[in-house]
């Protein structure tokens, strides 16, 4: 096998799930209770805060607060923050290229009564600062724009976009989901106010995440319960997923640069290749701006579901997209955005930065292959657009 969806999810590292396995069995306590069992879980969870807060150059480890996933902690962020100031103001500030975990929020408060501003983007998927300071009002209250587009791995310039919004009322939030582990994040020089992470793209494990909270930043909770994470996410905290996620995050940004520029050479070797040898293949995203392990095309005459499943039977694992989505067919939402010519031919290939250059080689060749069969069943009108 061949894996080449690094976006959808990563493996486990061998040092993360050993990490973890003292806390499925021997120190099992529920970090809530005040006994030494459940001490040893509190230390834990403390240990696990510091060293996420260490990895985004956040203040304090209190602003750093463990959740069950990427989606919650999007959705805390910007439903939570939103109701948390509604006596300010109304207005949200979105893209068209979010994740559908911002997008189906902001749409949940439209319902609520808010108004939405959603951004468009230029043909490579960026959003420009001087588009959010335009849409910037009295009463906008959060701004919410992605770090790297998971579908065609765009970095957004997200610092000048902070700098927009500095001086505001408005917080900043992004969803870093995509980019941590492969491109440098620092809340405090950058001017984020709030940032979401999940650590099964990094080599963690999937159910666990985190959402990164300025001082002074509270959102309201969006579950109920015992109280846990300070008030702001009741629920049992998974101890083990939480110590599996601060492993994770600390090994993606040990030897950063040297792991980075391994990245980006398989990266570019996989774009050029495919761009040679696969006819009517187009890139999407910005050609320079993008994260180091991701590449993604549109090929002309192609249906982005049944390349992957020819790739599928030659031991190849690539999407059509963002794998949450997969099973909805239709033009995603990202490259309609990007007015994307031939929307329905596309695929996204994600590398680990230890893939060998020989399995790019024989990727590259499955996907040639695959492309050249299924073009050869498409009608001629199916090539108008790409050249």
């Amino acid at each position: 096998m061949i894996y080449l969806d690094n976006a959808a999810t990563t493996p486990v590292k061998a040092e993360v799930l050993k990490t973890m396995l003292p806390f499925f069995s021997e120190y099992y306590g529920n970090a809530s209770n005040v006994y030494s069992l459940s001490l040893v879980s509190r230390r834990a969870l403390d240990s696990a805060r510091e060293a996420v807060a260490k990895a985004v150059n956040a203040k304090l480890p209190a602003e750093i607060f463990f959740t069950g996933c990427g989606t919650e902690a999007d959705n805390l962020a910007v439903i939570g923050i939103a109701k948390s100031r509604r006596e300010q103001g109304n207005h949200i500030i979105t893209s068209a290229v979010e994740h559908h975990a911002v997008l189906n929020a902001c749409d949940y408060l439209r319902r609520e009564g808010f108004e939405i501003t959603k951004l468009p983007v230029d043909k490579f998927g960026l959003v420009r600062p001087e588009q959010v300071a335009e849409a910037l009002r009295p009463d906008t209250v959060l701004v919410s724009i992605m770090t790297a587009n998971n579908e065609v791995g765009t970095l957004e310039p997200i610092a000048e976009i902070a700098d927009a919004v500095r001086g505001h009322q408005a917080y900043f939030h992004t969803d870093a989901i995509q980019a941590i582990g492969a491109a440098p994040i620092d809340v405090q020089n950058t001017g984020i106010d709030a940032l979401s992470i999940s650590a099964h793209k990094f080599g963690g494990p999937k159910g666990v995440g985190a959402l990164y909270l300025r001082t002074g930043v509270r959102p309201l909770p969006v579950n109920y319960g015992g109280g846990q994470e300070r008030g702001l996410r009741s629920g049992t905290e998974n101890v083990a997923g939480i110590v599996g996620l601060a492993k994770a995050i600390s090994l993606a940004y040990r030897n950063f640069e040297e792991k980075i520029s391994l990245w980006k050479s398989k990266r570019d070797y996989l774009i050029k290749n495919i761009l040679e040898k696969v006819p009517y293949a187009q890139l999407t995203g910005h050609p320079e701006r993008r994260l180091p392990g991701h590449a993604s095309f549109v090929f002309a005459g192609v249906e982005g579901e049944s390349l992957v499943m020819q790739l599928d039977r030659q031991g190849i694992c690539a999407s059509s997209g963002a794998a949450c989505a997969s099973s909805a067919l239709g033009v995603s939402h990202v490259l309609e955005a990007m007015k994307t010519p031939q929307a329905r031919g596309s695929l996204r290939l994600t590398v680990d930065w230890e893939i060998d250059y020989a399995d790019l080689d024989k990727a590259v060749e499955a996907i040639a292959k695959s492309v050249k069969k299924l073009q050869s069943r498409a009608p001629k009108s199916s090539f108008a657009e790409l050249r």
